[in-house]
């Protein structure tokens, strides 16, 4: 069972304030660690729920591991809880690295550090222990099982952003398919507040609003903070894949007209990799780092929120549309074979990036499969297990 009651707004945000202080690996680490918080430890959503988010946001432009942040806090708490899930999750690296571009840069290059490589094993235990669990849960028959191992064997073979999109799709047409004749009526318990669709529609239309007017304004009105939000807003609405994608997007959009030089980009970068949290933060280092316009802190708030406002428009307007269409017999159908794809895009993403970037050799293996060990059988906190892997990557791995 779920946890039906509403939060308080100021629990969703520390909850999610220990987590972008403590969630490093990417995007796909990420979702381990929220699978291992809400739906095992404090039961907030059902597997099958948890699934359902992750499928959605995959179709969605943006940011998938926050989108899925933002949708657990409206369901516990509303608009506010949503901005409060959001604000606890990306806080830390976006301070993080507005203060790196202010020049607090004393550790120096970390990128060989033992104490990040740790990290990095850590988010290796912690995705394949969500990838295991969620197997358990939504693929327990041969079918789904054979859907999520397909989905994985595509996602390896074409890895790209679009295939992702599209195995989601198959795996729906497999399990209306394979499942339509058994499909229950009954709708899945949500967990969750009802959502009005025409405050959705509102939304959505929001959304696109934006998309297609600032441009317009930007052209009668040249002023170059609307350049800037309008640049940010348009990278966070048309990207698919995550924060490793929109890198080449941002580039493109900073460096050319010389509002962050090529260098600053790149020592940036760097920086982004070092701290938990949402990549997509890297905005908020973009826009402190930049010799034109509000620069220093003002100018980091105001390219993170232009590049995140997006994501947040589309979960808040898809929301209430998917909450309708997943109670339908025949949807319920199609998403037992759409969480079977999810659970193989996941163990392909266990592989790459996450274990090609963790597990060099037989050092990073065991560090890695201690930290499991505690995940796993011992229940050690996530928090903790980071923790205790980066003291190791610091003995044992630097």
């Amino acid at each position: 069972m779920t946890n039906k009651e509403h939060s308080s707004i100021g629990l969703i945000f520390f909850v999610f304030l220990k987590l972008g202080l403590t969630s490093f690996g990417g995007p796909v680490a990420h979702l381990g660690f929220f699978r291992e918080e809400f739906v095992q430890r404090r039961r907030w959503l059902s597997e099958e729920s948890y699934a359902d988010l992750v499928a959605l946001c995959q179709f969605l432009p943006g940011p998938a591991s926050s989108q899925v942040g933002y949708a657990i806090g409206l369901r516990q708490g509303g608009t506010l809880g949503g901005l409060a899930a959001w604000l606890g999750f990306t806080m830390p690296s976006a301070a993080a690295l507005i203060a790196f571009a202010y020049g607090v840069a004393a550790l120096g290059d970390v990128q060989n550090a033992g104490w990040l490589q740790g990290l990095k094993v850590a988010a290796v235990a912690v995705v394949a222990k969500a990838v295991w669990g969620m197997a358990v849960q939504l693929c327990p028959d041969r079918p789904r099982a054979t859907v999520a191992l397909l989905a994985a064997i595509a996602a390896l073979a074409w890895p790209t952003s679009i295939t992702q999109v599209l195995i989601i799709i198959a795996g729906g047409a497999l399990g209306w398919a394979l499942y339509r004749e058994v499909a229950s009526p009954v709708a899945v318990d949500l967990g969750a507040p009802s959502f009005s669709r025409r405050k959705g529609a509102i939304f959505l239309s929001a959304f696109f609003l934006l998309l297609f007017g600032l441009p317009v304004l930007v052209a009668w009105v040249p002023a170059l903070p609307l350049q800037i939000f309008e640049s940010f807003y348009r990278s966070g609405s048309l990207v698919f894949g995550g924060g490793h994608v929109v890198l080449p997007l941002l580039q493109a959009e900073v460096v050319p007209p010389g509002w962050v030089g090529g260098d600053s980009f790149l020592a940036g970068y760097g920086a982004a990799q070092a701290v938990p949290g949402p990549l997509f933060t890297f905005a908020a280092y973009l826009g402190a780092a930049m010799t034109v316009g509000p620069g220093g802190w003002i100018g980091g708030l105001w390219a993170l929120v232009a590049i995140f406002l997006p994501s947040v428009l589309l979960v808040q307007g898809a929301l209430p549309f998917w909450e309708t269409l997943r109670r339908m017999p025949m949807a319920q159908a199609a998403l037992r074979g759409t969480n079977a794809a999810v659970v193989g895009i996941l163990l392909a993403a266990m592989y790459d990036p996450v274990w090609t970037k963790g597990i060099h050799g037989p050092a990073d293996l065991i560090v890695g499969l201690a930290a499991f060990g505690l995940l796993h059988f011992w229940k050690t906190p996530p928090w903790l297990v980071v923790v205790l892997a980066s003291l190791a990557g610091l003995v044992y791995l630097g």
